[in-house]
């Protein structure tokens, strides 16, 4: 009888385990989400969401370095107008614990954004605190 009862204690472990893993794959999806929508409705609001306020965006221009405060640069960048002529894919999100990443990718007619999103769970909420990119030229066929 004690076996049963230690392997459905077992069992039902695991499974809360992968609700919490779910459950914040989930919520991570959500935060990465209000990124892309705010691009592509050019929303700084929604994009906003996803970002906790010290966050940075890194990236290499003309060869060089550069690191700049992410809402900084996007609240320049954002305006309001016409949805972007953009298609949005999350690639992949990994989660472990109060860590996650995802790899977004953001396909314009000319060319395509690799973006690497880190995340914290902070004070029981998902933000993106850092972001790396990479600008993909697309190839003439």
């Amino acid at each position: 009888m004690k076996k049963i009862i230690l392997a459905l204690l077992i069992c039902m472990s695991i499974s809360t385990t992968n609700f919490a893993q779910d459950s914040d794959y989930n919520l991570v999806e959500k935060t990465v989400s209000y990124y892309l929508d705010g691009g592509t409705n050019n929303d700084f609001e929604t994009l906003k969401k996803a970002f906790h306020k010290d966050a940075t965006m890194k990236f290499i221009s003309k060869g060089k370095y550069k690191e700049v405060d992410a809402l900084d640069f996007f609240k320049r960048v954002i305006k309001p107008g016409p949805k972007s002529n953009r298609i949005t894919r999350i690639s992949n999100i990994t989660v472990s614990g109060n860590v996650a990443n995802a790899k977004l990718e953001i396909e314009y007619p000319t060319f395509m954004f690799i973006d690497y999103m880190n995340l914290l769970k902070i004070e029981g909420e998902w933000k993106v605190v850092n972001k790396i990119y990479y600008r993909k030229m697309k190839t003439k066929e």
